[in-house]
């Protein structure tokens, strides 16, 4: 044993280190050429990218169209003198309760006669819906004329409202007339009728601006009576927009153009990307409907080549 200690083991590590160290130097300075090939001048690389690739497929489109909003009470409605005259008395103040069609105040219009008497002529002033009276600024004896705003009733009843892109019209095959509410934090959903889409008329630009607004959509709907909210609270709309069954479903990465006209790009006789023009329907922001162009089981690009993405937003830009 103890010659194996002091002779054998120190030869055999010996051994070791002189086979670990020729290697090294073997791999430093005379490297296996076979490993590394140069290319020569005619040579080309072996490699090559394939764009994915995929066959059109039949599936269900469904086009809801979801909208942050907002829970809003509806805005006051002015009270309106629509006699000239003078005010006698008042009947409310701000701050109280008020009926449609309650009087407000009474007005006297005193009417010259031949005889160099007058004839009192007398009128309501009423308010013009129910709720509470948010501004009033009668007082007796004042001197009203026809058109002039004496004060408003804030009504309690809300709405929901939000706006909507431009480019999501698309997404609406018809004008909604109603809408499902969610509001957050609150009761179940629910459908709001008389829903609309409102878009101001361009107008004259902003002061501090050279060029007019972009136009922005609201959209809003009454909260029924029976549903308890407050102002303030965020909500979601949800317009249903349409449903397509059993139709070509294509990914939108895979179309130029969203809405009506579009472009996929099919392989051609070289394997190369060619146009193909398609008519499009519906999509949920993923998937989008083919109508004419392609048949069920045609392989199209996943992707739309980025010498088309790059010609197409060249082209917006000269067009914006």
């Amino acid at each position: 044993m103890a010659v194996f200690r002091r002779v054998i083991l120190p030869v055999f590590w010996l051994v070791i280190g002189v086979v670990a160290a020729a290697a090294l130097a073997k791999l430093a300075f005379f490297p296996d050429q076979s490993e590394a090939p140069v290319m020569g001048a005619g040579a080309e690389p072996t490699g090559a990218l394939f764009e994915p690739q995929l066959a059109v497929e039949r599936g269900t489109i469904r086009n809801d169209l979801e909208l942050k909003a907002t829970v809003a009470g509806d805005p006051a409605v002015a009270i309106t003198a629509y006699k000239a005259g003078t005010v006698v008395d008042v009947f409310a103040g701000k701050g109280q309760q008020v009926a449609a069609g309650a009087i407000i105040a009474s007005v006297r219009e005193q009417i010259p006669q031949e005889d160099g008497s007058t004839f009192d002529l007398w009128s309501e002033i009423i308010a013009p819906g129910t709720g509470t009276l948010s501004d009033l600024s009668l007082a007796s004896g004042q001197a009203v004329a026809p058109g002039d705003t004496v004060g408003a009733v804030a009504p309690a009843t809300f709405r929901i409202q939000g706006s909507i892109a431009p480019e999501d019209r698309y997404r609406l095959t018809a004008e909604p007339k109603e809408a499902t509410i969610q509001i957050a934090g609150g009761p179940a959903p629910f459908t709001c009728t008389g829903l609309v889409l409102e878009t101001p008329l361009a107008g004259l630009p902003a002061e501090d601006s050279a060029a007019p607004s972009s136009p922005t959509t609201t959209v809003r709907c009454p909260v029924p009576a029976d549903v308890r909210v407050f102002p303030g609270l965020s909500a979601t709309i949800t317009i249903a927009g349409g449903i397509a069954e059993d139709v070509l479903v294509v990914p939108m990465t895979a179309v130029i153009g969203t809405a009506e006209a579009g472009v996929v790009f099919v392989p051609g006789p070289d394997g190369m990307p060619e146009e193909r023009e398609v008519v499009l329907g519906l999509n949920d922001g993923r998937s989008i409907e083919v109508r004419e162009g392609l048949e069920e089981g045609e392989t199209i690009f996943e992707f739309v080549p980025a010498a088309a993405q790059a010609e197409e937003q060249t082209s917006a830009e000269a067009q914006g």
